[in-house]
């Protein structure tokens, strides 16, 4: 009698116990994220002249969201409300309110990494946490926790002045910041990843690696060899560039706001070319450091059961409209880049519909198969990745800043509200990518304003943000 047939009598007569087909494995979750890190400056996007040649190559392997936005914040640091954001899966009104409790919800295990380790992973950070709790009590490993920012020093503000000395070195160590503690953070951060991945081939459980650069967060400093690759002479004004924005002090973005003190006011062409400078030199000093986090993942044996995704907590605006900090509702400080490659990712694919970058966290949960916690205001990418849906899970997007700054993302317009100043602003982002044209005063727009407006007070609702916008625009 054949085998089959035989083995097939014998368990159906109960005489054999047949092995039920092994589950496939859980993927490897290898999260990279970046600090102040603008959507533009990836050059595979072909937005401006940057080498990235490492996150070149994840974008030619992956997938590209495109359209990837933060909330906003309850503080100038826009990082806090970000990473408090991720780690909890909570939109930002609701992450602000659990902001204070943030070791209660470690206690009740609600914290990303938490959920993950419930799930048989091993759990993993290294790099800026910025968050309310101990990284190392949320991990099963913490290494090199950096609380925020690198310090900083006087010199490194309102500066290049014309016709003056520049008190400040991007290339020297002995100013401390990335090089305290004797080594570049973004090296260091890349090390302990690959000393971690070294130790994952003999792993029974699948990683969750949570790596968190500080780059390219000001101080922006890196090695001389990459500050070399960018002379002055290559660097390009922003189109949008102005000497003033001239609403900064209404929306809280004038020369007390930290981020925007470091370049002088009115802003100047060498100011802005050499932040910018010093930031496309601190970015291609991480890409180096990604790609030898890359390697070292190839060499583990792990790649093709790992999923990757980099993306950065905000963007920032380094000299556009006038402004340096990542304070404000334009696209260059809302979004950021989000790069997915893993198995069965489609290659060099691009999705343009709107996401959160926090997005990426009940993504990762539905990869280990947990089931997303009530609390989670978050969605899941996985259906846009495999195809399975072609439009966002959300119908508008929504960007907050203190009680100062609001904005709605709708169907390719941008509404922005500035309630201090009682001023809107309207851009045709499809038209006018870069935000320089304001048809908020345009007879012809009076109906579109108020349709945004009207969705922004819906979102507002939806999100439980208590700032009264009508009072501030009862015209509308």
């Amino acid at each position: 009698m054949h085998l089959c047939l035989l083995r097939c009598l014998l368990a159906c007569a109960g005489l054999l116990v047949v092995d039920a087909p092994a589950a496939a494995p859980k993927p490897n979750i290898l999260f990279l994220f970046a600090d102040d890190f603008s959507y533009e400056a990836v050059r595979a996007f072909g937005h401006t002249d940057v080498e990235t040649p490492n996150l070149d190559r994840l974008v030619a392997r992956g997938t590209t969201f495109t359209h990837a936005y933060n909330m906003g914040s309850w503080s100038g640091a826009v990082c806090v409300a970000s990473r408090m954001m991720l780690i909890t899966g909570r939109s930002v009104w609701h992450a602000h309110k659990v902001y204070p409790q943030t070791d209660k919800e470690r206690q009740a295990g609600r914290l990303w990494p938490q959920l993950l380790k419930a799930a048989d992973y091993q759990t993993y950070f290294t790099g800026k946490w910025h968050i309310q709790t101990k990284a190392e009590l949320a991990f099963d490993v913490a290494k090199n926790i950096r609380a925020g920012m690198p310090k900083d020093t006087p010199a490194a503000y309102n500066r290049p002045l014309a016709g003056q000395p520049d008190p400040w070195r991007a290339d020297d160590a002995e100013q401390g910041g990335f090089w305290q503690g004797g080594k570049h953070w973004s090296e260091v951060t890349a090390d302990d990843a690959i000393e971690f991945l070294g130790r994952t081939k003999a792993a029974a459980n699948p990683f969750f690696m949570y790596v968190a650069f500080n780059a390219p967060h000001d101080p922006r400093q890196s090695p001389k060899e990459f500050l070399d690759k960018y002379p002055l002479s290559r660097m390009q004004m922003p189109t949008n560039f102005l000497p003033e924005y001239p609403h900064k002090d209404a929306i809280g973005c004038g020369p007390t706001l930290r981020d925007e003190k470091l370049g002088p006011f009115p802003r100047t062409e060498l100011a802005v070319k050499t932040h910018r400078r010093e930031y496309y030199s601190l970015i291609t000093h991480l890409d180096a450091q990604l790609g030898r986090v890359f390697e070292a993942l190839e060499k583990s044996g792990q790649a093709a059961n790992t999923w990757i995704f980099f993306t950065a907590d905000h963007g920032l605006a380094v000299g556009h409209h006038g402004l340096f900090g990542k304070q404000n509702m334009y696209e260059h400080s809302l979004r950021v880049p989000f790069l997915v490659a893993g198995p069965g990712v489609k290659a060099g694919h691009r999705i343009s519909a709107p996401i959160y970058l926090q997005d990426v966290m009940p993504t990762a949960l539905e990869l280990a198969g947990v089931p997303k916690p009530a609390h989670v205001d978050f969605h899941s990418l996985l259906p846009l990745v495999r195809g399975e849906r072609t439009q966002s899970a959300y119908s508008s997007i929504y960007g907050g800043y203190l009680e100062l700054q609001r904005a709605v993302i709708h169907e390719g317009w941008k509404l922005i509200a500035y309630p201090k100043a009682g001023v809107l602003r309207l851009y045709d982002l499809g038209a006018d990518p870069q935000e320089r044209k304001d048809l908020a005063s345009e007879p012809a727009q009076g109906a579109r304003r108020r349709q945004l407006f009207e969705r922004l007070l819906a979102l507002q609702k939806q999100l439980d943000d208590t700032l009264d916008l009508r009072a501030a625009f009862p015209a509308l």
